[in-house]
């Protein structure tokens, strides 16, 4: 079957590589690619954020990180194992697992920070967008097209899968996509542990977390609603805060490489469905690349 995938971001071209392992002929269209995307300004690490429904969200999560774990063989990938700790207020002796782990292992441990006592421990998956995103167009049988698409419909294809993220919100006319502004702060390694990643969200308004690379950590963030059409603008007392917090819990970063700022595609859940040769696979929020494969697999099951 020929297919068409418009956008080019982590899920659009996990989608399209999925679907090429399928037998499927696949084309990739897209006006942006890899550092003009959304996905390349993600923190990108395995936890389930900023998405729904959380059934559904848990499978997929479970799903891709299985496939993450597979592709961190290949060092070319830019994907790494490494131990997340989502910090948690809960003290009770015996709470209920978090949401986003239905379908993994969680234990309760001590944070490997200061400030916070108890965290969920997993294992995750730190991924470098700059060699993971150009990892998976290499992938690709054919190269990615370059241009604009004004009507889904007017793609070539049996089938064409609308992955553009907030673009769908003008694209399929689809008004309950929102932008949710992100914030990270880029710092040498200092003396953290780059073994592991640390999640609080304990304060909504003051999200946290610490996600390590081969040479840098990156820190965030926030999640603030935005309005559309208008670009990101990197916001000074953000970075102040998050590097406050970082000392706050004892991590002693190192030096600030860069601030860098984007826009999360929310939806208050995934539209995942098909709808006549249109199937629509976006609004994956802060869990793109954690939702990636196992919505790609969904996209499959779909076209049947």
């Amino acid at each position: 079957m020929n297919i068409t995938v418009v956008g080019a971001g982590v899920v659009g071209l996990c989608t399209a590589r999925t679907l090429e392992e399928r037998g499927h002929e696949v084309q990739v269209v897209a006006a942006g690619t890899e550092d003009a995307t959304t996905s390349a300004v993600a923190g990108a690490c395995w936890f389930p954020y900023r998405a729904g429904p959380p059934d559904r969200v848990a499978a997929w999560a479970a799903e891709t990180r299985h496939w993450l774990d597979e592709v961190a063989a290949d060092p070319g990938s830019g994907v790494a194992p490494i131990t997340g700790y989502e910090i948690t207020s809960d003290d009770r002796l015996d709470p209920p697992r978090p949401w986003w782990a239905a379908h993994i292992a969680v234990t309760r441990e001590p944070a490997p920070v200061t400030g916070a006592p108890i965290a969920w421990r997993y294992a995750s998956v730190g991924i470098e967008p700059a060699r993971f995103l150009p990892w998976l167009a290499s992938q690709l049988r054919r190269p990615i097209e370059h241009r604009p698409v004004a009507d889904l419909a007017g793609e070539p294809g049996d089938v064409v899968v609308n992955c553009t993220g907030l673009a769908a919100r003008e694209l399929a006319g689809d008004a309950a996509v929102t932008a949710l502004f992100g914030q990270v702060v880029i710092t040498a390694v200092g003396e953290v542990d780059r073994s592991i990643a640390v999640t609080d969200d304990r304060d909504p308004d003051a999200l946290f977390y610490l996600i390590p690379r081969r040479d840098e950590l990156v820190l965030g963030g926030c999640s603030l609603a935005w309005p559309p059409g208008v670009p990101p603008a990197i916001d000074p007392a953000i970075t102040e805060r998050i590097l406050a917090q970082a000392r706050g819990l004892g991590l002693a970063v190192g030096e600030v490489k860069r601030v860098r700022a984007g826009l999360r595609p929310c939806r208050p859940e995934v539209r995942l469905e098909r709808i006549g040769r249109i199937i629509h696979n976006y609004g994956h929020g802060g869990a793109g690349y954690t939702l990636c494969r196992g919505c790609a697999d969904a996209v499959v099951a779909l076209i049947g």
